[in-house]
């Protein structure tokens, strides 16, 4: 069981599970009126407008002048070059493009590097669930909201989701690493450039006829929808973490959060949309989040295609048997019917008994001397590996989209 867990469950949790993260993609929505409260937000005040009729007015005007002058084939190779957080913007970008991304490369005024630097002890400590929660948890729940699905298996993603999850799972890995915001991380320029990307999808996916037939909006990616796929990440594990009784310190648990609040801000959200706490995020979610799941043709094609996925990043060691009945374990039976995922007779008992002891051990480990620093540095490995694989071991470059899914 752990050689399960561990070696073979995060690695695919890092390469599936970002797929959520970047999510260039427009996530299923209620049609109940907004009444989660501004008040509730890391702004503490706010208009109190429907967020589903807010997108990012700065980015999207900027992006869709680039594509229709024809700068984007030049621009995204000078940004290829743009790595670190700290590192000065490349030379030769078009004057609005520079202007736009000095301003969206700056953390927000209420960023905490105390918290931060404490969210890293967390990810450190919490590596191997964050594998396996992002991958199949997350990454997999973003198959069962409906307009996230149409949007990913329609826009040019869809078409090569090798490549496109290697790209999303940058996100993923990124918040994770030690110098995430610091000036040689790189979860600052990953946001930057995801922003970037999520315009550039607004401009061009209304341009799909198969996205447009079955489409309820006709702008994706509105920020009620970035809100949707962010509580598919960080609101979901904490759920999970804590139906598992996984002890976690409450200044490491409001850390994590806040590492996830400060990417919502570099992904273009409005402060008063960030859930302030885990009680306003969980309200939040019971929203925007719960109420939309739903299968789709697209999300349980987009299903299928991860779980071979997950089954090739480990040679078959992980088989694909054995990712559906993790996430059924994850997400529930529900669920999975609706991905056509079959009951498994060996695995889907094992995972429900032998999990939670699997948990009660580790976190029995987890106070003896260097323990921490093992998981960190084998955590690490596992994660880097599986983007490697992604990548085909070649650099993984966030570019701006200038086509759709081919038809």
């Amino acid at each position: 069981m752990d050689k399960i867990s561990r070696r073979n469950a995060l690695k695919v949790g890092g390469a599936l599970g970002a797929i959520g993260a970047l999510a260039v993609a427009a996530p299923g929505q209620a049609r109940a009126a907004w009444t989660w409260s501004p008040r509730g937000s890391v702004a503490g005040t706010g208009a109190a407008v429907d967020p589903r009729y807010v997108w990012d007015p700065e980015a999207d005007p900027m992006v869709a002048s680039l594509i229709d002058r024809g700068d984007v084939p030049r621009v995204n190779e000078l940004l290829r070059t743009w790595t670190k957080n700290a590192q000065p913007l490349p030379a030769g970008l078009p004057a609005d493009l520079r202007d736009f991304m000095e301003q969206a490369r700056k953390l927000p005024t209420w960023a905490d590097q105390g918290k931060l630097a404490t969210a890293v002890d967390f990810n450190e400590k919490r590596g191997l669930y964050l594998g396996v929660l992002y991958g199949l948890a997350s990454g997999m729940m973003s198959t069962v909201i409906p307009k996230e699905a149409l949007a990913v298996y329609y826009s040019q993603g869809g078409a090569d989701m090798k490549d496109r999850i290697s790209k999303t799972a940058k996100l993923g890995y990124d918040i994770g690493a030690r110098n995430a915001y610091q000036p040689d991380g790189e979860m600052v320029v990953t946001c930057v450039k995801t922003r970037l990307v999520h315009a550039a999808v607004r401009h061009l996916l209304p341009q799909s006829p198969q996205w447009n037939q079955q489409a309820e909006e006709e702008i994706p990616i509105s920020q009620r929808d970035i809100m949707v796929t962010w509580h598919s990440l960080p609101t979901t594990v904490m759920r999970k973490l804590t139906a598992w009784k996984v002890p976690i310190p409450a200044a490491e648990s409001t850390a994590f959060l806040h590492s996830w609040q400060v990417a919502a801000h570099m992904l273009g959200v409005r402060d008063e949309y960030i859930p302030a706490s885990w009680a306003e995020a969980n309200s939040q979610a019971a929203q925007v989040l719960d109420p939309v799941l739903a299968p789709t043709p697209e999300g349980i094609k987009l299903a299928d295609i991860l779980l071979n996925l997950g089954s090739a990043i480990d040679a078959g060691i992980l088989s694909k048997p054995i990712l559906g009945s993790f996430t059924r374990f994850m997400l529930g039976d529900r669920i999975a019917e609706w991905l056509k995922i079959p009951r498994e007779p060996i695995w889907d008992p094992l995972l429900r008994t032998a999990w939670g002891p699997f948990v009660a051990v580790r976190e029995g480990l987890l106070p003896l001397p260097l323990a921490p620093e093992a998981y960190w540095t084998f955590d690490e490995f596992l994660r880097k590996a599986a983007l490697l694989f992604l990548s085909e071991a070649k650099p993984i470059s966030i570019e701006i989209p200038l086509t759709n899914r081919p038809s």
